[in-house]
């Protein structure tokens, strides 16, 4: 229970590391300390963490995955039987409708008159 709820509020952690730290993280960890026009002040840093704790959570999932198909899976053969019996033979009629057969043709040339 405790993993499920570190892992679901990780970034809250992180975010709030970063907020209590900032001063801290800004002048020692910040990989643009050299450079203050950017004015990163440590949200480098901050970034790289959030991307490390979604790649952890990402590799627990899978992990989690792996294990529950690992339980599901059994390797009990299955037996396939096919029934190939006959129920019943139904007798189609032979009865086809006649229609009426004309002799004129439906085409009509125009009259001129």
């Amino acid at each position: 229970m405790f993993t499920l709820f570190s892992a679901n509020l990780s970034r809250l952690f992180i975010y709030a590391g970063f907020e209590l730290n900032k001063k801290y993280i800004a002048e020692n960890l910040c990989v643009n300390r050299d450079k203050p026009w950017l004015h990163c002040n440590g949200k480098c840093y901050f970034m790289k963490k959030i991307k490390q704790a979604e790649d952890n959570k990402n590799a627990q999932e899978r992990q989690n995955q792996k294990n529950l198909f690992q339980e599901a899976f059994c390797n009990v053969p299955v037996k396939i039987k096919f029934h190939t019996t006959l129920l019943a033979v139904i007798p189609i009629p032979n009865n086809r409708i006649k229609l009426p057969v004309q002799s004129r043709s439906i085409f009509q040339p125009p009259r001129l008159s």
